[in-house]
């Protein structure tokens, strides 16, 4: 066979280890290697991100046996490029053959290789070796606050949208690790963890008014970030005085947090769902905008890369969409690395407007949405408008509370456990839950 043959290989290249040597040496021998190097965008969307990241991975690549050129992969889906590039011969590891969920991912291939003649090679997968295992062990012995902060910073790269859900437990946050939605051709799971105050604030039997110490809540944070791999978003409410957010930043900074989320109202904290049903006020904005400059200098001078988001409370308190805009520039002016913008109308309009006007002034800054109360609008359509992060924000906890008092109810009821049992996780499945109970 004749050497100059264009012989495609796609990679995610998380680890370069023997199981990838087998592929490369095989795709060697029939001609020059092209990789299709899939990008964050693409491995994001189904499973987790590598620990390096495009072009760290592209360095390896070009260090391989007869690779002559490295090209991006922008989807889960080998054939746009494959049609695009007309390789010769495309080699992947027969482990597709064994994956229901990558059937749909071959026939497309199959099928853009017919199209025009190029044929595909199957080379025996190499099964005494998981990248999952070395990158498990890779972590036992890394920074977990840097990995997950490097983690965060590509998951805002990445084109798609960042999926958060409410941890306030260690056992919840476990849940939000490992849960994920599988179909024919959709991997969905929660991208990062979100420490709510008013969640932490009910665990504690406390009212939600920012009365919950901070040391409390770190320590929570701690034990959740044990349990998890993914970055944490931290609710720091008002942050405090000026001088209090400060030295507070700091602490939250040496915790394993990604982000903060700091509301741009004053005096004592309300939650922002009761809006003008009680007393609340916004902070002016240039006092909060000092607070964030303030926050970000703090940051910098203790060379941490967790970021700041700006929470804009004008919707709550009943303010127009020209002030909301006017608070948002002037956060992002004053250093802010996003801004969340709140709403507690179940019609998202409001949402759906600022979200416009924001994108025309600010293409590229991380936008949050939490739609609690516009719950009917879709992620997809939130993403389409430009939102980057959507937060689920207390449905972990109203669910635990809700199920725990029907069981509790049902137990005085029927005076026995019998009419429950198949609604609870079993015995079983609790030793089996946390490694090490058995």
């Amino acid at each position: 066979m004749k050497k100059n043959k264009i012989i495609y290989v796609g990679l995610t290249l998380d680890f370069y280890h023997h199981g990838i040597a087998n592929i490369i040496n095989n795709a060697s021998k029939y001609g020059d290697i092209l990789i299709g190097l899939l990008t964050d965008k693409a491995i994001s969307q189904h499973k987790k991100l590598p620990l390096f990241n495009y072009a760290q991975r592209e360095k390896i690549c070009y260090s391989l046996n007869k690779v002559y050129k490295v090209v991006p992969q922008d989807e889960w889906d080998y054939s746009v490029n494959i049609s695009k590039y007309k390789p010769d011969l495309f080699i992947h590891g027969s482990d597709w053959n064994h994956d229901e969920s990558l059937k749909n991912v071959r026939n497309n291939v199959v099928e853009a290789l017919n199209s025009y003649g190029g044929k595909l090679i199957e080379i025996e997968y190499t099964d005494d070796i998981s990248s999952s295992s070395i990158r498990n062990s890779f972590l036992r012995n890394y920074s977990q606050k840097d990995y997950k902060n490097n983690i965060f910073e590509r998951l805002l790269d990445s084109n798609k949208i960042i999926r958060v859900i409410e941890s306030h437990s260690p056992l919840s946050a476990l849940i939000a690790e490992n849960v994920a939605f599988k179909s024919k051709d959709i991997y969905k799971t929660f991208d990062c963890l979100w420490s709510s105050s008013l969640t932490d604030s009910t665990l504690n039997s406390m009212p939600d008014i920012e009365v919950l110490d901070i040391s409390r809540r770190l320590v929570n944070v701690k034990n959740m970030s044990n349990t998890t791999n993914k970055p944490i978003i931290y609710d720091a409410d008002t942050g405090g005085q000026l001088e209090h957010f400060k030295i507070n930043i700091g602490l939250m900074a040496n915790s394993d947090i990604s982000a903060i989320i700091v509301e741009d109202k004053k005096g004592l904290k309300k939650n922002s769902l009761l809006g003008t049903d009680v007393f609340q006020q916004q902070e002016d904005i240039d006092i909060f905008s000092q607070k964030i400059f303030e926050g970000k200098n703090t940051l910098k001078n203790i060379n941490s890369s967790m970021k700041i988001f700006a929470r804009i409370e004008s919707f709550i308190l009943g303010k127009d969409i020209n002030d909301a805009i006017a608070r948002a520039n002037a956060y992002v002016k004053a250093g802010a690395d996003g801004i969340m913008i709140h709403s507690r109308n179940e019609d998202p309009l409001e949402i759906c407007q600022f979200a416009k006007k924001f994108r025309k002034l600010f293409p590229d800054v991380p936008l949050i949405s939490v739609p609690t109360s516009y719950n009917s609008i879709h992620e997809d359509e939130l993403h389409a408008m430009g939102f980057n992060i959507v937060i689920y924000a207390n449905h972990m906890l109203r669910a635990s509370y809700k199920h725990m008092e029907q069981v509790a109810h049902n137990i005085l009821k029927h005076g026995r456990t019998f009419e429950i049992e198949s609604d609870l996780l079993s015995i079983k499945e609790i030793l089996k839950l946390i490694p090490g109970t058995d």
